[in-house]
């Protein structure tokens, strides 16, 4: 049956389930970010091996400026560069280099700067961007451009471009204005592409580069994507877009070579660690003389791109593996990727899928969490996690497939613990609403087991052995006509309080109060070891305490009267549990032994003594002083039962004094039991050595019983012999 607070449990997760899933759709910077470096990590965990691809990069790096120069060089050296790779066979070279300017190192622009040089002469001086310019021509030669807040000029697109479907052209990131190159050199370029590696982008870690921008009507191809085309001779790029749904990218086919793309266009980069081997320093490409036969050989067919390592001159870019790298280098991992066929791409349907993930996953464990053991909720939820991880893991190793399993992680977390932690505070709210309802009626270990044991509330019981304790209050009745009945009450609050704590304190139950009396047991609901006596020592605790409120006027009844109890104790089988109806119940304990403990408390007053026990529970107390105190038939018996008078506890029961009465008491049972007319004489040993020993207890005891010789008749002699042992 579901309870209001399931029910509530359920709609509060629920509810969080809802909104997180909403924050999930809605995809804030923080969750991105997060996506992003889980998607890193799996990088460094497995990065894209460094593989001998005909892909170099002509470094620009310290030794060449110390070579050559600070930079910019003079332009006549970048077309030596040219000329040298172009006759070493170089498939393709890209500048990843700004030629915005005129050549302020040009022979020709220093000297037009001079005051009073003939304007004649200037013609006949060489102009270095002539010079570079007849070298790009008729060589694979692509060039870079950047992007500017200024300006209208865009450049020459060098390549066509086919699609499939839907216009492609509002899919890539937007072009508004690039740097411009010169005239002569965007004129004998075999391609041009954008160098912007991430534009727009808030982090500084390059993850996916677009290979292609647009101004709405053209498409702008990247540097490496360009460079690969003309290392190849293509013309054209393919473009593949989604069916019926317009401003998307799938693929890009360029040549030989197909390129999953996000909708945006953009590659996801699967980055190889930085190393040495990749990169060439262009002062050896320059070297005067013959270039070194395994430079040659690393050229020739390659594709080549020329840039920069040097500190100077700022161009580092930050990979995913955390290396801080110069920019050409990702350039030409473009290259290595596409031709490595090494792909990473995340499919425009993940985030439906991890949005729905978090709603189907977290309403699951909503209910689970709600309905099951918080054990069980917790595997449940880490085997989740693990799944989670495991699924998205090898998605990523075996497929390059990008999936992010921390949404649903983080979300299923949240509301298996904001579930849990509902289900905990409402548990604690009703584990005290239970301690202060029924704390001052049943016994701290009855409380832990309703707190700690599933079902415990419910109808039913289980047979076990307890030792039974009834209280009785004596001349209650003519005690309660002499009062007002709140002044009854005030008397039974004062003094069933005092005496319920011994039964407490000695680790048993409080099963109820009736009117006057107590009924309490042991053993249950869990186990208590030596039940018989702490049952016995909560009596005696009793007769200590009622002695104390007597002696202090605790009733305010004066000396003349002195309130009195008696008590029964009796162990057997009982059955204890949870009796009553549905919807109202106690726990209780009924059996045979339960009415012989009641039995046994009203033969208090027939033998004149306060505290009675049965003989299963004597034969229980290795450590008390008890006598026996005959064998009565109590009402509803057929067999007599034999009962123990408990006169105090084990110092008392090693007393000398109790030896010798105890002595004393043997030799009267077995005069009363031969009906010997010594036992006259034996009694009135027995209350003066009762007198020494228990400070006069027994004096009513053994005023009573020559009267009660009948009860030691007939009894066997071994069972008679116990109460001595």
């Amino acid at each position: 049956m579901v309870t209001r607070a399931q029910q509530i449990g359920v709609v509060i997760g629920l509810a969080i389930v809802a909104a997180l899933t909403i924050l999930r759709a809605s995809d804030p910077q923080l969750l991105r970010l997060a996506r992003d470096l889980t998607f890193d990590q799996y990088q460094r965990l497995v990065p894209r091996a460094f593989e001998n691809l005909p892909v170099r990069v002509i470094d620009i790096d310290e030794a060449s400026l110390r070579e050559f120069g600070q930079w910019p060089w003079p332009r006549n050296r970048i077309a030596a560069l040219v000329d040298k790779l172009s006759d070493m066979g170089a498939s393709a070279i890209a500048f990843d280099v700004l030629f915005a300017e005129p050549d302020r190192l040009s022979p020709r622009n220093v000297v037009r700067d001079v005051t009073g040089v003939d304007p004649s002469l200037l013609e006949q001086l060489p102009d270095n961007d002539e010079i570079f310019s007849q070298s790009l021509s008729g060589r694979p030669v692509v060039l870079g451009f950047g992007l500017s807040n200024e300006g209208n000029y865009l450049p020459p697109v060098k390549a066509g471009f086919a699609y499939t479907g839907e216009s492609p052209f509002g899919a890539p990131p937007a072009i508004k204005a690039a740097t411009p190159l010169q005239p002569q050199l965007e004129a004998n370029a075999a391609g041009i592409g954008h160098i912007s590696l991430n534009p727009g982008a808030s982090s500084a870690v390059v993850r996916a580069v677009p290979l292609f921008l647009s101004d709405g009507k053209q498409l702008y191809p990247n540097l490496a994507l360009e460079a690969l085309r003309v290392a190849q001779g293509a013309s054209t790029y393919v473009l593949d877009g989604a069916p019926d749904t317009p401003n998307t990218i799938t693929r890009v086919k360029i040549g030989d070579f197909v390129v999953p793309v996000t909708a945006a266009g953009e590659l996801w980069l699967y980055v190889s660690p930085d190393t040495k081997e990749r990169y060439i320093s262009a002062s050896k490409v320059l070297a005067t003389g013959d270039v070194a036969a395994d430079i040659k050989t690393a050229i020739e067919g390659s594709i080549v791109f020329v840039g920069t390592s040097a500190a100077g001159l700022q161009d580092v870019r930050t990979t995913a593996l955390g290396e801080n790298v110069p920019g050409v280098s990702v350039h030409a991992q473009i290259v290595e990727q596409i031709l490595s066929g090494r792909f990473l791409s995340r499919p425009d349907w993940a985030n439906g899928l991890e949005i729905l993930s978090i709603a189907v996953l977290g309403s699951f464990l909503v209910i689970l969490t709600t309905f099951v053991t918080p054990a069980v909720a917790l595997a449940c939820g880490l085997l989740i996690t693990f799944l989670a991880l495991a699924a998205s893991w090898i998605a990523f190793v075996y497929a390059g497939l990008l999936f992010d399993p921390l949404a649903p992680i983080v979300a299923g977390s949240i509301t298996h613990f904001a579930a849990t932690a509902f289900r905990f505070l409402v548990t604690d709210r009703e584990r005290r609403d239970v301690r202060r309802a029924f704390g001052h009626y049943l016994s701290p270990s009855l409380l832990y087991r309703i707190e700690h044991t599933r079902n415990a509330l419910r109808l039913g019981g289980d047979e076990r052995e307890l030792t039974v304790m009834f209280v009785d209050v004596r001349n209650f009745t003519q005690i309660s006509e002499e009062m007002t009945p709140s002044a009854v009450v005030a008397f039974l609050n004062t003094l069933l309080d005092a005496l319920s704590h011994h039964v407490i304190a000695n680790e048993g139950t409080l099963d109820k109060f009736i009117g006057d009396s107590i009924m309490a047991f042991w053993n249950a609901p869990v186990d208590v070891s030596d039940h018989a006596g702490k049952a016995v020592r909560a009596a005696l605790g009793m007769r200590e305490t009622l002695t104390r409120l007597n002696e202090g006027d605790a009733f305010g009844f004066g000396d003349e009267r002195q309130v009195g109890i008696g008590i029964g104790i009796h162990t057997g089988l009982a059955c204890v549990g949870n009796m009553g109806a549905e919807t109202r119940f106690n726990y209780s304990a009924v059996g045979d032994a339960v009415n012989i403990a009641s039995r046994i408390e009203s033969a208090c007053k027939d033998i004149s003594f306060d505290i009675l026990v049965s003989e299963p529970t004597a034969s229980l107390l290795s450590d008390c002083a008890l006598l026996e105190a005959g064998a009565l038939t109590l009402k509803g018996k057929s067999m007599r039962t034999k009962l123990f008078a408990v006169v105090g506890d084990a110092h008392m029961a090693r007393s000398a004094e109790f030896v010798e009465l105890q002595a004393v008491h043997k030799r009267l049972v077995d005069a009363l039991r031969t009906r010997s007319t010594n036992s006259r004489k034996l009694v009135s040993v027995a209350k003066l050595k009762a007198q020494v020993a228990a400070t006069g207890l027994l004096q009513e005891f053994y005023r009573q019983i020559s009267r009660r010789a009948a009860h030691f008749v007939d009894e066997p002699a071994d069972r008679a012999d116990h109460a001595d042992t």
